[in-house]
């Protein structure tokens, strides 16, 4: 089964919005991703904050769950939104190295070119989140392939 998440920017209070959106690309700043599941992202976390992986996956849960759509809504942290916009050229291409050769990564097939656009992606969307004030969230949906 793929799971599709989208990396939304979008104001705090805009939650169960983002979670009751059948494609919160169409309403707001983001972007799209194959398999981003939840343990991929506290594994981001993890490398780009250095909290401990039980710590990270507890800052991972759902903070809406959608009755109709059945997507999940996950609140990205502050120290991982600041990482992300700070990431330079060179920082990336660590941070790329690195994710590829965790357990999460690996074992999915992410290549390190695959992770390092998904950083280049997100630092982009994390300077634009900084910039207006904004959270990331992520969105997932197990069914929409």
């Amino acid at each position: 089964m793929s799971i599709l998440t989208q990396i939304i920017a979008a104001e705090a209070d805009e939650v169960e919005a983002i979670g009751e959106a059948a494609n919160p690309l169409d309403l707001w700043s983001g972007i799209g991703l194959r398999d981003l599941t939840i343990p991929r992202i506290a594994m981001l976390e993890c490398v780009l904050t250095g909290e401990l992986f039980d710590d990270a996956a507890a800052q991972c849960e759902p903070v809406y769950v959608s009755p109709d759509e059945g997507a999940l809504v996950l609140r990205l942290s502050d120290a991982l939104l600041a990482r992300l916009a700070a990431l330079d050229d060179e920082r990336l291409e660590a941070v790329a190295a690195e994710l590829t050769a965790t357990e999460a990564f690996e074992t999915a097939g992410w290549s390190e070119d695959e992770v390092a656009t998904m950083l280049a992606d997100l630092g982009e969307l994390a300077q634009l989140a900084e910039s207006q004030g904004q959270a990331l969230f992520a969105w997932i949906h197990p069914l929409r392939t």
